[in-house]
């Protein structure tokens, strides 16, 4: 099992990761959303409104931690819980392959 102090350490190993839109989906604009169609499985995403606005922080390749900066300077929320819902949702578009993690 691990002990908070290892969580913590693998979670801010996590913020220092490069991340960028993988260019093989087709991005449309709806309204403030954005939806985006992946050509590698066919399917399409709608990423929301607070979605859409990560999607453009991730057009080139920054770190997980400037994402979380930038959303705090726009949005009333505390760090950690800002942390945690960009890391949930990031690791949902790894996971449908969206976006990339560079080294």
């Amino acid at each position: 099992m691990m002990t908070k102090s290892q969580a913590i350490t693998i979670q801010a190993l996590l913020m220092e990761q490069l991340i960028t839109q993988d260019p093989n989906n087709i991005v449309s604009d709806m309204g403030e959303e954005k939806v985006v169609l992946s050509i590698e499985n066919g399917k399409y995403y709608n990423l929301g409104a607070m979605g859409s606005q990560i999607w453009d922080l991730i057009q080139e390749p920054v770190t997980i931690q400037h994402v979380v900066e930038a959303l705090l300077k726009e949005y009333e929320v505390s760090k950690e819980v800002c942390e945690e819902q960009v890391l949930s949702f990031l690791s949902h578009l790894v996971e449908e392959r969206l976006i990339q993690m560079k080294d």
